[in-house]
């Protein structure tokens, strides 16, 4: 029970990755905050928690950055405290660049980095004065490297590396720790709402997503790394390779991303 006594508020919590590290924390005695933009699925997954009385639901739509400080404001008439903040919500996008609309690319950028950042912001002087607190970003192998048909994806998750990197230096004095999650090809149904060029989903499983890893096992790897305060956390199968074939052999993995299948 590591986390009895510790409130945990998770976004994108009504389904795929951040609803199975919902459970997960649950399971450890956090008391939740859920989040998403789809009220009555955050109430389908409280009623799935080991202990739905210690969990609360906020829904959120992180296209709204205008509207964090309110929720932030709703959140701690809740609870009194708020110790891990994980950044879970997001969407993804599958389209040649030259085939996506600028609208999409903005779209992605809001959602996955300006509503992201936005929470960040207005929860930050509760940590700072706190002392404590831990945001938890769950980004992707795309904010370490690119693959083809992801390019406004895998720019708003490098923006979230460079830009949580900066906040850890800047508020390690405060007791305030990053967590950057890396995930692989984990079975979600992340491929089919992601969105193609026109802004469209994508409405079909990608073959690596969906032979990929499960959501509960992953959330089973993140809590643990998250526990650790690890810094970073890549989660996955052989994909996680490429991490470190980038760090030693970058023009391999660059030739290698110009023939890998990624659907």
């Amino acid at each position: 029970m590591k986390y009895e006594n510790k409130t945990v508020w998770i976004t994108g919590a009504s389904s795929g990755i951040g609803k199975a590290t919902a459970h997960e924390f649950a399971k450890q005695g956090a008391t939740l905050i859920l989040s998403s933009r789809n009220k009555e699925s955050l109430e389908v997954a409280r009623a799935e928690m080991p202990n739905p009385t210690n969990v609360f639901v906020l829904p959120l739509d992180l296209a709204k950055s205008e509207e964090m400080n309110s929720k932030v404001e709703d959140a701690l008439r809740m609870v009194s405290k708020i110790d891990v903040m994980v950044h879970s919500g997001g969407i993804s996008q599958r389209s040649l660049a030259i085939d996506t609309a600028m609208d999409v690319n903005r779209q992605v950028m809001e959602i996955d980095y300006f509503g992201t950042i936005a929470l960040t912001l207005a929860l930050l002087p509760h940590f700072v004065k706190n002392q404590s607190g831990q945001f938890v970003v769950i980004t992707s192998l795309m904010g370490v490297f690119s693959s083809p048909m992801r390019s406004g994806y895998c720019g708003a998750k490098h923006a979230l590396h460079g830009y949580f990197d900066a906040l850890r230096a800047e508020h390690h004095k405060d007791n305030i720790s990053v967590t950057l999650v890396c995930p692989g090809f984990i079975h979600t149904n992340i491929s089919k709402n992601a969105m193609i060029g026109t802004g469209e989903k994508q409405g079909t499983m990608d073959q690596a997503t969906g032979a990929g890893m499960s959501a509960a096992d992953c959330a089973r790897k993140l809590v643990h790394g998250v526990s650790n305060q690890k810094a970073e956390i890549y989660i996955g199968g052989k994909e996680i390779l490429a991490v470190y074939i980038k760090r030693f052999f970058p023009a391999l993995l660059r030739r290698m991303m110009k023939k890998v299948k990624v659907t």
